[in-house]
């Protein structure tokens, strides 16, 4: 009521308890909010600064998701590698496997033979050591010595017949070539004076690392490719007008670089064809074609096709690192020159940007020929790069791959650290804040009692009235 009228005592009672029910209400919603600091009245300064941290958390959290997903195509396009490189180690199985059948693709061809069965009969060495016995200059002449018996070998003339060169200084050599170039080889030797014999022959081609050679049982020599390609064999020998060394150094070397074609072509005397020297129509395998071989070529296609099936497999999330697509992972909440971010461009891999050609059963430009050692070699020093470039790329994807789950870990603890920052600001403490609220509840009974005091002293002088 308007006209009420109060006393004092009980108007500063009634002030007091007032204020403790107000200080109640506000520890009540500190409790009840956890917040000490629950709007910009409460504290300005400390409401905003904690509102800037929370927001900042809040972006932060939000660039976490975008940080595990590149990691996550970064690990599909790692994973994609590992089976990459293990395909690769597999094709490089199969080349072995075809390397490994190989005795049977040798270019080899046997002479007609060197010693007739009349002259075997006139010693007791048999058609063979007759054969390897024959001095070069002999087999070369076509002259005969002593009616084709080798004389006794002595320390110094072993399995000489006993001639001696010609009065022009007759120089022989023998000259062998496989392959191609620019990756053909060649093999030459020189043989000088007239003690050197078949057998000497024999050896200097066993030395080449090209071919091999023997005189068999029938005194025929033996020529056997170690690879694949075609063979060229020449023997021949040239007969320079001076004996000077100038003129003899010539004669070798015209004999040594072209033996069988330049000077005289005497492969018909070691029971050859002068057209072996050729090439196109040198000494070719009696069985170029290897079922072996011919069965793993699709096995390796198979193999080769998966690499690229394999590559266009590996994306995660619309993002194919392996087909060249470019992945951006961004780390802060910022723009333009402030944002950073990682950038990972991807690259194009399949089996043809690692060099790996189709596998194919004859000589065709870009495919490798199974049948050919050549082939499988060069193929085996692509798979080997092949999986140094596998390799490099996942070195680079690791790398990238580390910097990623660092950032990731990083942003997280910043994320704790602003929403702690944030939290002492306007946090309350419920300890201090239950402790606070006892009081006031016990002051607000205090201040009751109080004002039932303040009003029993009132009705005192009621009393007095009456």
């Amino acid at each position: 009521m308007a006209g009420t009228i109060l006393s004092s005592g009980v108007r500063s009672n009634l002030l007091t308890l007032q204020q403790t029910t107000a200080q109640q209400t506000v520890i009540q919603n500190r409790l009840a909010t956890g917040k000490r600091v629950n709007s910009a009245i409460d504290n300005p300064v400390n409401y905003f600064t904690s509102l800037t941290l929370n927001d900042r958390s809040s972006q932060l959290t939000g660039l976490l998701d975008g940080i595990s997903n590149g990691i996550q195509t970064i690990q599909a396009a790692s994973k994609g590698i590992d089976s990459a490189t293990t395909m690769v180690q597999t094709l490089q199985s199969v080349i072995k496997q075809a390397q490994s059948d190989a005795a049977q693709n040798r270019p080899t061809k046997s002479g007609t033979g060197l010693a007739s069965a009349a002259e075997a009969t006139l010693t007791s060495k048999s058609l063979k050591d007759l054969a390897l016995d024959k001095s070069i200059v002999d087999i070369a002449t076509g002259v005969p010595a002593d009616n084709g018996v080798a004389t006794t070998a002595t320390a110094t003339r072993s399995g000489d017949l006993g001639l001696t060169a010609g009065a022009n200084g007759t120089r022989l050599a023998i000259s062998l070539k496989t392959g191609t170039a620019p990756n053909d080889k060649t093999y030459t030797a020189a043989f000088n004076g007239a003690n050197a014999t078949l057998r000497d022959v024999v050896n200097e081609i066993n030395k080449s690392g090209i071919a091999t050679a023997f005189v068999d049982e029938k005194g025929q020599l033996n020529v056997k490719g170690v690879g694949s390609e075609e063979l060229q064999f020449g023997f021949g020998k040239s007969d320079p007008a001076s004996t000077s060394a100038v003129d003899i150094a010539a004669a070798d070397a015209l004999a040594i670089t072209n033996a069988g074609a330049a000077g005289t072509n005497s492969n018909t005397a070691l029971g050859f064809l002068a057209a072996d020297a050729t090439a196109g129509t040198g000494i070719k395998g009696q069985n170029l074609t290897s079922s072996i071989r011919s069965n793993l070529i699709q096995q390796f296609n198979d193999l080769r096709e998966q690499i690229d099936k394999l590559a266009k497999d590996t994306g995660f999330n619309g993002i194919n690192l392996l087909q060249g697509d470019r992945l951006s992972i961004i780390f802060n909440e910022k723009t333009g020159a402030n944002q950073t971010k990682l950038d990972v461009q991807g690259s194009i891999l399949s089996s043809a940007t690692l060099g790996i050609n189709q596998a194919t059963n004859t000589q065709l430009d870009g495919f490798i020929n199974f049948q050919n050692d050549l082939d499988l070699e060069k193929a085996g020093d692509t798979l080997k790069n092949a999986l140094t470039s596998l390799r490099s790329l996942a070195s680079t994807f690791g790398s990238n791959l580390s910097v990623a789950q660092t950032r990731q870990d990083f942003t997280k603890e910043m994320v704790n650290v602003l929403k702690t920052g944030a939290d002492n600001l306007v946090l309350a403490d419920p300890n201090e804040e239950g402790a606070s609220l006892l009081a006031l509840n016990t002051r607000q009974q205090l201040s009751q009692t109080a004002l039932s005091l303040a009003n029993q002293a009132d009705q005192g002088v009621l009393r007095l009235f009456g």
